[in-house]
């Protein structure tokens, strides 16, 4: 009997021990590995080009009668030589179609699927109806800065950029920092730290730009940001950040969405790397696959191990202080989060913000993984009220 306890206590501290490396990992150790790796010399002048090349602006549209002429009006004011707006509709069923004909004279275009069919497929339908040298997508909920794609061309002068993506600002409608702002920032500096590397993991969603040249397929079931950093690295080529290009986009009208949004868009990242498994194998992607199993497959781990260390530092804390300690570490940062849950004033304070945040974050994968698992897809969206 003795011997029995022994060893299920010897399991219980392995079990604590992987899961607090498998929490901290994605976060904190995958970094600091990256770190360790010599950066790549950025050979990209990022200075004016003396040819700029032709760019098509495509800016997917599904039901955006609200915010529409906003967007149009500020893809107008964009600074660049040789660019074509095109938005591409899916399928809308209120007036955003008509009111990007109104356009039509200062030269916007309107490409439409006849149903509803997805975001990636309507990006898919515009490049088919496109001869630009470079695609630019962004989402009508982004405001871009009048010389951001001026700058995003500057990278392609190094022909070892495949992709670049834009850095998120995240703002309130009175022009804040949103509450998510500090992990916006985080993931900001670890792009960085992946396109000097082996590249970006994934893109910025709302707005980013490829070479045409590399776009031989695609695949309108899986995310576009994901998939575009994949097609730079099949060609030989990296998907880089660049922190002089913004896309500004507002904070969520209606807050309780926001778990929503966060388990659809995990939802259809798992599905994009059980599509593209090969990004996985290291003796295929190298470098870009550590990245990979850092930064996504492990992070969508967190929730698991999350529930592990809890369960084993429970079991563990009459052993000693160290346990003990750590329990009641999880039981503050739990009671933080549930303090910014039923006070949602208390957010203001930074430290139940952030434990609030991370808790919601984690709950939305947990919750993303059991519905792939139960076989949801997401094809069609709805663009999130801001």
């Amino acid at each position: 009997m003795q011997l029995r306890r022994i060893r299920v206590g010897s399991t219980v501290r392995w079990i604590f021990w992987i899961a607090l490396v498998g929490c901290l990992y994605s976060y904190a150790i995958y970094p600091a590995l990256l770190r360790m790796v010599p950066a790549k010399t950025d050979r990209a002048r990022r200075r004016p080009l003396a040819t700029w090349p032709t760019v098509s602006l495509v800016i997917a549209c599904r039901n955006e009668a609200e915010r529409l002429r906003h967007k149009l009006d500020n893809a107008l004011a964009v600074d660049y030589p040789n660019l074509e707006i095109v938005v591409a509709s899916d399928a809308s069923d209120d007036r955003s179609d008509d009111i990007v004909r109104e356009y039509g004279s200062k030269g916007i275009r309107l490409v439409r699927a006849a149903e509803r069919r997805g975001k990636e497929y309507v990006q898919g339908l515009a490049i088919s109806q496109t001869a630009s040298d470079v695609l630019v997508f962004s989402d009508a909920g982004t405001d871009l800065t009048t010389d951001c794609i001026r700058m995003m061309v500057e990278n392609f002068d190094d022909p070892s950029v495949g992709a670049v993506s834009s850095e998120d600002r995240f703002l309130t409608s009175d022009g804040k920092v949103a509450g998510e702002g500090a992990y916006v920032r985080y993931e900001m500096r670890l792009r960085r730290l992946e396109s000097q590397r082996a590249g970006l993991v994934g893109l910025s969603g709302s707005f980013f730009g490829v070479r045409r040249a590399i776009v031989r397929e695609w695949n309108a079931t899986i995310p576009s940001d994901f998939a575009c950093a994949l097609y730079a690295v099949k060609a030989g080529m990296r998907a880089v950040s660049d922190p002089r290009v913004v896309g500004i986009y507002r904070d969520i009208k209606d807050p309780s969405k926001e778990f929503a949004r966060k388990v659809r868009t995990a939802v259809r990242g798992i599905t994009a790397i059980s599509v593209m498994r090969e990004v996985l194998n290291p003796l295929k992607c190298g470098l870009f696959a550590f990245q990979v199993w850092g930064h996504k497959v492990m992070r969508w781990l967190v929730p698991w191990f999350m529930l592990a260390l809890l369960v084993a530092s429970i079991a563990l804390a009459d052993e000693s202080g160290v346990y003990m300690a750590l329990l009641a570490a999880q039981g503050v940062g739990y009671g933080m989060a549930a303090a910014g849950l039923l006070f949602p004033a208390a957010r203001r304070n930074a430290l139940i913000q952030l434990g609030y945040f991370f808790v919601q974050v984690n709950l939305a994968l947990a919750r993303a993984a059991i519905e792939f698992m139960t076989g949801r897809r997401i094809v069609t969206w709805e663009p999130s009220a801001r």
